[in-house]
């Protein structure tokens, strides 16, 4: 796991900007994991910017959502498939149809978690995973409790991870109790893990997931196990790593061609 730490959000949204350009200049056709929520909203502004300045395309490429709410309507501005085409799709070349979600609106949620899993295969797998953490160490909405190498399946939301997801509703009593996700070892298949995360409430979690032992009560902590996974920090959500320095050094005295 390499941790580079940052002076801010704008840094690292322009940091993870250069491994996705970096992926698609090198191979058009990459497969993208691409996660919801607050943590990416940077680097999607980003990606936004540099290919209306012509730097990078997506048409060749696919990407596969984390997660998705189960039961949420079609045409809902939460539901997951929304926010990402109204935060990024909407702006650069996909492809009709490249950009696929969990069907939290199927009859058959078994079915559908099991056809998510055989899309993402058919599709060679994912190249790079952008990934953001919840403050008690969920990732995707992987729970505190999931197996290390649990795969697409319906999840039932913890109470915190439903308020913290308030922000996004009215109350936090729209916010649905279940949803469909990639399970940990799902995302783990990803060739490259890239975690953003900013904020002092995040400090916790990341000190458990890049410090603490590999453990279900922090489900992050999995990336401790990938061979390719990249953790980009501002200050704040750096502020409780023992190893802090240490990490600045190695990153500092990094040679420029090994890029994340």
């Amino acid at each position: 796991m390499e941790v580079v730490i940052l002076a801010g959000a704008p840094e690292i949204a322009a940091l993870a900007a250069d491994a996705v350009v970096a992926l698609l200049t090198s191979n058009p056709g990459a497969v993208l994991g691409l996660a919801t929520g607050s943590s990416p909203l940077g680097v999607y502004g980003e990606l936004i910017r540099r290919h209306r300045e012509g730097d990078v395309s997506f048409g060749q490429a696919r990407a596969f959502l984390l997660d998705e709410y189960v039961g949420l309507p079609g045409d809902h501005p939460q539901r997951y498939r929304s926010v990402i085409h109204d935060e990024l799709e909407q702006y650069v070349d996909f492809a009709p149809g490249a950009v696929l979600g969990p069907d939290g609106l199927s009859p058959d949620i078994p079915a559908a978690c099991a056809d998510y899993e055989q899309a993402i295969a058919q599709a060679g797998g994912v190249d790079l995973q952008l990934l953001g953490i919840g403050t008690d160490g969920h990732v995707a909405f992987n729970e505190p409790g999931s197996s290390l190498v649990s795969r697409t399946r319906v999840k039932t939301l913890t109470a915190q991870t439903r308020a913290d997801n308030a922000r996004f509703f009215s109350t936090v009593d729209e916010v649905p109790h279940h949803v469909l996700t990639q399970g940990l070892g799902t995302i783990s298949d990803a060739r490259h893990l890239l975690l953003v995360a900013t904020g002092r409430a995040k400090a916790g979690a990341i000190h458990q997931m890049v410090e603490g032992p590999v453990s279900a009560l922090c489900p992050a902590s999995v990336l401790q196990l990938h061979p390719h996974a990249t953790v980009l920090l501002d200050e704040d959500a750096a502020s409780k790593l023992q190893l802090a320095d240490y990490y600045r050094e190695t990153y500092a005295a990094k040679p420029a061609w090994q890029g994340l």
